[in-house]
């Protein structure tokens, strides 16, 4: 549904309110799935309306969408069951223990034969964990505590659990502008039009005489009144009378139109944050002429954007019942004790905790030298020395301040959103970005000379929802730039200072960078050419950070002056004033004081030689912690996302790392995992296994979830009768950290699966003639997977949702259906007359959105609507014939079509030409791959060669041939896949005698059949995730390998996923493997023999592989890994 018709579903839901149709709004609410209304779902549970509960819950969630959903339904079941055991209702308990509870057996049936056992028992307190369990009233409460806390957590109620702010009435509003709107147009205006109806346009019919009142004398002739002011109308009874609005009145209304934004699908910014300081400043800026034809929904929500800044402060009220809840919290949440302490050498000057890897931390220090740590086992993973990297590239003006001064410092360090990258901005002209992967490896990406003196602050945003990076400096200007390459999209130049900091965020529909400078000025600023739209004052008038909660509602900010006077504050968006501002810092503080926020709950701030906590809710100081002494004046501090963990400076070049009760779970695991490798989560923590942690620990419930890959219907941890009681809720609230490290742990007995029970595995119901498969790809949304035969024709597998499968997405675990539209067409492709189909070379394409699918088998290139099977158009008539596939990642109607002649055609699908033909293979084209990183295309041909193309002139890079393994003659032949990582640069090539790994066409490792695996390789794949790659095997075999390593973590016999399968048994081996878009260790298998298997693991299981065996990796002799071998600022030291 579009943004608009989403804000409509609104304005209908405050209508419904305000008119008292109290059933109809929490119908729609529940039906439309857009507002989650806390208020009414606390009151159905405080009156035990069970069934209304679970219905309404069902409108945004269901039970197997994610292990906060599954919680949430267990815990509202568990409290069913309880309620009727405590009623002595025996035959209603045993209906809900059937009909509801027994859904969760499949994910542990000992909890299931646990919860049945309470039957046997008189009074369920008999049982020890559920002994201190009081009446219905007061679980029900404790229960209700628990529950909000797990749908605060849930991505699934992500931006639903605030209704937006308008203003009331707003649709009777919109009603009667448009009213009023239809009144001017009239030929015959009437000076008290009687409008009866809303469901024709309204006209007004001559008077009695014919005649027409001027409109100059018309006493209701003027501006047109304010959103809100017109008269309001009546809750049952007729429209009052409309004003119409003066001709320059409209006129003056159409000219402030504002331009549409280049960036959709951000947010919008305060609006009283974004007010301009006079409307004449604002519209100062050229706007867009009026006149247009069309305007798209990202116009639309800039042009509310506009208006919400032009009209000034807001009177805009909330959704009746919708309130802020106070926090909830215990001492146990704040991260006080000292762990660890690292000794880092230099002084710490910047700290970034990873994204998903909890316990990996980012430092920059003073001496321009940034190291990764791996706290848990105080492994320092990685250090790189400052250097520039491209002396001669670098600006006279860098090359003037660092052979003035060769002193330079990190100004800050910070990850990228997913981990897969970090930038440093340092205190001279330049900032770095790093690729990172899993192993602790760090690759250079590139440089940029960004400012003139120090680059002061770097972030990472999602603009366009592209990745790109935003930094500032002492030149005043805050730059964004491309993250895949390193080019400039926009300069903003306002500050009259040194920018020292940015904070770039979305609300709404509209993206935004907030920045501050020394001056202490705070400005905002849209991804346009028209200026700030803020200019206030921050406290303190000097050096100011500014920082959102973890949920992306509430702003903070905390800055120092130069007297020494420090404040943090949080800022009212709708006023653009401050809500309210924490005491307790010192009158002097000594240097510039810096804070972090965590669990949407705390502020923490180093200050006084300690780390001062505050409750976001309440402006006293909640608690201070000196961390057993040895920290600076003002500690620099960093909270890790979970906010188990944080990471503070110590004044002997150290870092101490503090932690809560879940932080010491963490470390203590990992502590356990270094003394026993082999430990499993199989293992019990406890001699009891608990209820309440069944069905999966639950990441931080009042922050926000760090995605995962893993299926969340796989997890098995332990269980607790003492959740039964739900009284304990420091033991509710287990970590999400703690599964996912336990996860990697977590490991096959053997690496060698023979066995069908240990994988699930799922041969797809097929009834067209079987021909040998040699494409398949899942659809992008992971819904769908195709199939395109050795006979020209496609084969397409839908998963339909169901209570087993709520999402809809392939799975091993429910049969799909082999789609066809109504009309039973085949997608068949073009043949070739002059070469059978099945010694013809074929190939396919997805488009991003699944909607159509290009795919040749010999015969000309077929564009196929997903929908209806039906051609949309054909080209590219043989000979040549193609022989593959590949979208330009940036233009879905440029194509590269490898060639049977060995030529790549860039073809322009929209124009219907050839742009060029790239030459350099040998024999036919094999695989394609686009990098936008390297700005790249690289071909592989069965003339066993790799070629590397710019895509900007379409010019050869470079080439070469693969090399062939020890006792494999030389040069080779035959067909050549590759596939780009999800980092972009590093490339798998598969051919049948290894699968290997490039960086820029260089060979970095490779793996050949050996052992086991001694069969030819047919086909390889990168996971989803890029951390393992799967390998099929001409024997039937497949081997599932480290993707940074190349080591074998495990075997697949055929065996294991073949049903019936002997050796002596002319079964097919797969010629073709794909990858689950989304679940990493799902795959698909193509076989010679017509039939496709979908494999997986088995329920008791998440990952495939135990420890990789250390003989199976071979690193080529050509390896590498390449190591790093301004002006004064005006700025206070960082």
């Amino acid at each position: 549904m579009s943004s608009l018709s989403r804000e409509l579903v609104f304005l209908i839901l405050q209508f419904l309110d305000e008119e008292k149709f109290k059933e109809t709004v929490h119908k729609l609410e529940q039906e439309s799935g857009f507002f989650f209304n806390m208020k009414h779902f606390e009151d159905q549970v405080q009156a035990g309306e069970w069934d209304e509960v679970e219905r309404y819950l069902c409108g945004f969630t269901k039970v197997e969408d994610n292990r906060y959903s599954m919680k949430i339904f267990f815990e509202i079941r568990k409290q069913k069951y309880l309620e009727a055991l405590d009623r002595q209702d025996r035959a209603k308990a045993v209906e809900i223990l059937v009909k509801d509870l027994k859904v969760f057996a499949s994910f542990n049936e000992e909890l299931f034969k646990e919860i049945t056992q309470l039957l046997t028992l008189d009074n369920f307190r008999q049982n020890e964990q559920l002994s201190k369990y009081g009446d219905t009233k007061s679980a029900r409460n404790i229960m209700l505590v628990e529950l909000k806390k797990l749908i605060e957590a849930n991505p699934l109620f992500r931006d639903k659990l605030v209704f937006p702010t308008f203003k009331s009435s707003r649709l009777r509003t919109l009603i009667n502008q448009s009213l009023n709107w239809q009144h001017q147009l009239c030929k015959n205006p009437r000076p008290n039009p009687d409008i009866k109806t809303l469901f024709t346009d309204h006209s007004c019919t001559l008077t009695t005489n014919g005649a027409r009142p001027p409109p100059t004398n018309n006493p209701l002739v003027g501006p047109i009144p304010k959103a809100g002011a017109f008269p309001p109308i009546g809750g049952h009874g007729p429209f009052q009378p409309v004003v119409s609005p003066s001709p320059g009145a409209i006129a003056g209304w159409m000219s402030s139109n504002s331009p549409s934004l280049a960036h959709p699908a951000v947010a919008a910014p305060p609006p009283g944050l974004l007010q301009p300081s006079s409307a004449a400043a604002f519209l100062k800026h050229p706007r867009t002429p009026t006149g247009m034809t069309a305007m798209d929904y990202q116009s639309a929500d800039s042009e509310h954007l506009m208006k919400r800044i032009r009209t000034g402060q807001s009177d805009e009220v909330s959704f009746a019942g919708v309130t802020h809840t106070p926090n909830v919290y215990s001492q146990d949440d704040l991260a006080k004790t000292v762990v660890r302490t690292l000794n880092q050498g230099s002084n710490v000057m910047s700290m970034d905790f990873h994204p998903q890897h909890q316990t990996i931390l980012l430092v920059g220090t003073n001496v321009g030298d940034i190291s990764l740590w791996e706290v848990g086992s105080r492994e320092r993973m990685a250090h790189k020395p400052f250097k520039v990297w491209d002396i001669p590239t670098a600006s006279m003006q860098l090359q003037t301040a660092l052979l003035n001064d060769a002193a330079i410092s990190v100004n800050r360090c910070v990850w990228g959103p997913d981990g897969l990258m970090l930038g440093v901005a340092f205190s001279k002209h330049i900032v770095q970005i790093y690729t990172y992967n899993p192993t602790g490896e760090l690759r250079r990406h590139f440089e940029i000379d960004a400012h003139v003196g120090g680059v002061n602050d770097i972030a990472f945003a999602h603009p366009n929802k592209q990745l790109c990076i935003v930094t500032c400096g002492d030149d005043k200007m805050i730059k964004v730039w491309d993250a895949v390459g390193g080019r400039t999209q926009h300069t903003f130049e306002g500050h009259e200072a040194p920018v020292y900091s940015v904070c770039p965020h979305h609300k709404e529909n509209i993206q935004f960078i907030f920045s501050t400078a020394i001056d202490g000025k705070i400005k905002a600023w849209l991804y346009d050419c028209l200026g700030s739209r803020v200019d206030y004052d921050a406290p303190g008038h000097w050096c100011t950070m500014m920082s959102y909660s973890a949920d992306g509602t509430r702003l903070f900010s905390c800055g120092t002056s130069k007297e020494g006077e420090s404040h943090l504050v949080e800022w009212n968006e709708t006023e653009g004033a401050i809500k309210r501002a924490y005491s307790g810092f010192r009158k002097r503080s000594l240097g510039v004081v810096q804070f972090d926020t965590t669990r949407n709950r705390f502020l923490a701030a180093g200050d006084e030689f300690q780390i001062k906590f505050w409750d976001m809710d309440n402006t006293n100081m909640l608690t201070a912690v000196e961390a057993d002494g040895g920290l600076p004046a003002s500690p620099r501090l960093r909270f890790n996302k979970e906010g188990s963990l944080l990471a503070v400076t110590t004044s002997d070049n150290g870092i101490k790392i503090l932690a809560n009760s879940d932080g010491l779970r963490l470390i203590r695991m990992l502590e356990s995992r270094a003394v026993d490798k082999n430990r499993t989560t199989s293992e019990p923590i406890s001699s009891k296994p608990l209820i309440v942690n069944t069905l999966g620990p639950v990441t931080n419930v009042s922050g926000a979830m760090a995605p995962t890959l893993e299926r969340p219907d796989r997890v098995q941890p332990a269980v607790s009768i003492s959740g039964l009681g739900s009284i304990d809720s420091s033991r509710l609230d287990v970590k999400q950290r703690i599964l996912d490290e336990a996860e990697k742990i977590k490991s096959w007995k053997s690496p060698d699966i023979t066995e069908s029970s240990q994988l699930k595995a799922l041969r797809l119901p097929d009834s067209i003639a079987a021909s040998k498969v040699v494409c398949l790809i899942y659809t992008n949304s992971g819904l769908a997977l195709l199939a395109l035969a050795s006979n020209a024709v496609h084969k397409l597998w839908k998963w339909q949702r169901s209570e087993r499968n709520p999402s809809g997405k392939a799975t091993a675990y429910v049969v799909p259906q082999l789609w066809q539209p109504p009309s039973g067409t085949l997608m068949t492709n073009d043949l070739n007359d002059s070469k059978p189909a099945e010694e013809s070379a074929a190939c396919i394409a997805l488009s991003k959105n699944d909607s159509y699918v290009m795919s040749a088998s010999g015969g000309k290139v077929s564009l196929f609507n997903m929908m209806t099977f039906k051609v949309m158009t054909m080209f590219m008539s043989p000979p040549p014939a193609a022989t593959y596939l590949a979208f330009h990642p940036q233009d879905n109607n440029i194509i590269a079509i490898g060639m049977e002649d060995s030529t790549i055609q860039i073809y322009n699908v929209r124009v219907d030409e050839v742009k060029t033909k790239l030459k350099g293979h040998q024999n036919r084209i094999t695989g394609l791959a686009f990098s936008q990183t390297l700005n790249a295309l690289v071909s592989s041909g069965a003339d066993a060669q790799l070629c590397m193309w710019s895509i900007d002139k379409w010019e050869k890079l470079k080439s070469r041939f693969i090399q062939a393994p020890a006792g494999r003659q030389s040069p080779l032949a035959g067909e050549t896949k590759v596939q780009f990582h999800n980092d972009q640069t590093h490339l798998l090539v598969v051919h049948e005698s290894q699968v290997a790994v490039y960086d820029k066409l260089e060979c970095s490792r490779s793996w050949s059949p050996k052992d086991t695996l001694s069969a030819p390789i047919s086909s390889a794949i990168y996971s989803c995730d890029g951390l393992l790659v799967y390998a099929g095997f001409c024997d039937g075999a497949v081997g599932v390998f480290d993707a940074d390593s190349l080591r074998l973590r495990c075997r697949i016999a055929p065996s294991a996923y073949i049903p019936s399968f002997t050796v002596s048994s002319n079964v097919g081996h797969p010629l073709v493997i794909a990858a689950h878009p989304s679940e990493p260790n799902q795959i698909a298998l193509g076989m010679s023999d017509g039939t496709v298997h979908v494999v997986e693991p088995s329920d008791g299981e998440l990952k495939w592989g135990g420890a990789p065996s250390q003989d199976n990796g071979s690193l080529p002799s050509n390896s590498s890994n390449p190591s790093l071998s301004g002006q004064p600022s005006e700025l206070p030291s960082r």
